[in-house]
């Protein structure tokens, strides 16, 4: 079985809020989705259900969530995150960088 290991407490899924959650993978990769139920999606993950990138490459450990006001907003994060080098992907992963990105990103919407 694929072990998931939170970096923090699970964030609470409500039906109106999103997450962007960023995993780092058994093979050290970063993959970045999206989800209501972070918990949930993670357990799809280990199970070899969630997304095909995933599939192969556990155990994962989950690095960062960012909570949206809606999956508009979700996406669009997802989105610019994807495409950041690998470099700057583990830049945001430093305190609180990640948040500072997607408010960043609202502001210039």
């Amino acid at each position: 079985m694929t072990l998931v290991s939170p970096v923090e407490p699970w964030p609470v899924a409500t039906p109106d809020v999103w997450f962007v959650y960023i995993l780092r993978c058994g093979d050290l990769t970063l993959y970045t989705g999206i989800a209501r139920d972070v918990q949930l999606r993670l357990q799809a993950h280990a199970a070899g259900r969630g997304a095909r990138y995933t599939r192969s490459r556990g155990p994962f450990t989950l690095c960062k969530t960012r909570r949206c006001v809606s999956k508009s907003a979700a996406l669009k994060l997802e989105y610019a995150i994807k495409q950041l080098s690998r470099a700057e992907k583990e830049h945001l992963l430093e305190g609180q960088r990640l948040g500072r990105y997607a408010r960043s990103l609202a502001a210039s919407a």
